[in-house]
């Protein structure tokens, strides 16, 4: 396969900035919102938002969504990947707290750097990405030892989950750059997203035994996580994937995890302990050198 990795340009890195930090708004919208709603529900309504925008979009555009049986493949494991992601990030939000779940999932940018080695021609990993690597496995590790040190094992469960979550975004948007490279960005959004809201909606109804409560707080994180990141942050970064290189977006991701511990520290009261500090540092020193070149 023929995969486009362009260097990015000024209008490019300002795109992804702004899904960077649109992004760090996310862990702490899904916190709010799981007051109310349980983590496979809120699963399906954000992703039908989402789709609402997308759908939008694509009828903006006049894009044809019809899926041509060589595509369907494709799309099945993409869906796969997506529902599992999802639903764990989103029971893992449950059991931590969310400026916790900013910086395990803003661990993903490790994730896709390693996954392009081996799936995307031209996005290598150097001596210099492995040094960063190195750091930004340090600050998630950090996180761990505080866990364990300070005894909150109450959170570690939740730390887990959220991190296995990063490992699926990191594959999951080499996933999206690969399938891009013959489909619209647009018809992967839709077809990613449409198969997957009646599993999570079955699902909930299956297992989940939390009674749905609204109010505008929660309303706020569902409106927030479902047409700003499911939608417009979802369209952005799925552009950018099919044109420029993985590794040189998710150098972004530095972002994101500064964004989600001072909202959540506002919004939520979370903690800023030495700890997560440290992890931001690493973690986003890592990404850097990981990303250099950019």
């Amino acid at each position: 396969m023929n995969v486009r990795n362009d260097r990015l340009n000024i209008r490019a890195a300002s795109l992804n900035l702004l899904t960077a930090i649109l992004w760090g708004g996310n862990s702490v919208s899904i916190k709010l919102a799981l007051a109310g709603i349980p983590p496979l529900c809120l699963a399906g309504v954000r992703f039908f938002l989402g789709g609402l925008v997308v759908l939008i979009w694509a009828k903006v555009l006049g894009l044809s969504l019809r899926l041509h049986p060589n595509e369907r493949k494709g799309i099945a494991g993409l869906v796969l990947i997506f529902l599992t992601q999802i639903y764990l990030l989103n029971a893992g939000t449950a059991h931590t707290l969310a400026s916790r779940s900013t910086i395990f999932i803003s661990a993903y940018p490790f994730f896709t750097t390693l996954f392009a080695h081996f799936f995307i021609p031209n996005d290598r990993i150097s001596s210099t990405k492995i040094t960063g690597m190195v750091l930004a496995f340090g600050g998630v590790i950090s996180v761990f030892a505080e866990s364990l040190v300070l005894s909150e094992f109450q959170y570690l469960f939740g730390d887990v989950l959220v991190l296995c979550s990063a490992m699926l975004l990191g594959a999951r948007q080499i996933y999206l750059k690969r399938l891009t490279q013959n489909m619209h960005p647009g018809k992967v959004l839709i077809w990613q997203a449409l198969p997957s809201l009646p599993i999570f909606f079955a699902l909930s109804a299956l297992i989940e035994t939390q009674t749905l409560h609204i109010d505008m707080r929660i309303l706020s994180g569902v409106l927030y996580q479902g047409l700003v990141v499911a939608g417009f942050c979802f369209i952005l970064l799925t552009s950018l994937l099919q044109r420029y290189s993985a590794s040189r977006l998710a150098v972004f991701g530095f972002i994101t995890p500064v964004i989600g511990v001072i909202i959540s520290n506002q919004l939520l009261g979370d903690p800023i302990s030495p700890g997560i500090l440290l992890s931001l540092a690493l973690v986003g020193a890592g990404i850097t050198i990981v990303n250099r070149e950019t």
